[in-house]
């Protein structure tokens, strides 16, 4: 049955000249990637960074693992997180997930 059909081949069209639309194109990808991912992303990593700076003894965070806590000590890179009466945990600072408001967390 294929051998029936006969391929159909163009006449004698002009080239297509699609240079210009592709470098719109490319750049309104660019321009998109920018907006919707990079942007955004990079806020969210200096909001983090000013977050782990703002540690310090007394204040309550929560990681991101869930683990609710007061500041007990704050070193370069790791925090000591106290999340009952007498029990202490230590963890990374870049786990701080969030700072909650004061009084959050009564029974410590």
């Amino acid at each position: 049955m294929i051998a029936l059909i006969s391929p159909a081949y163009a006449e004698g069209g002009a080239a297509a000249d699609g240079g210009i639309f592709n470098l719109v194109l490319l750049a309104g990808f660019v321009v998109i990637f920018y907006f919707l991912m990079w942007r955004p992303q990079a806020k969210r990593a200096k909001e983090h960074k000013n977050l782990v700076a703002s540690l310090g003894k007394g204040t309550e965070v929560v990681t991101g693992g869930g683990v609710l806590g007061k500041v007990s000590k704050v070193d370069d890179n790791y925090v000591v997180l106290e999340v009952a009466e007498g029990v202490e945990m230590k963890f990374q600072k870049s786990s701080v997930a969030a700072v909650l408001p004061k009084g959050t967390l009564k029974s410590i």
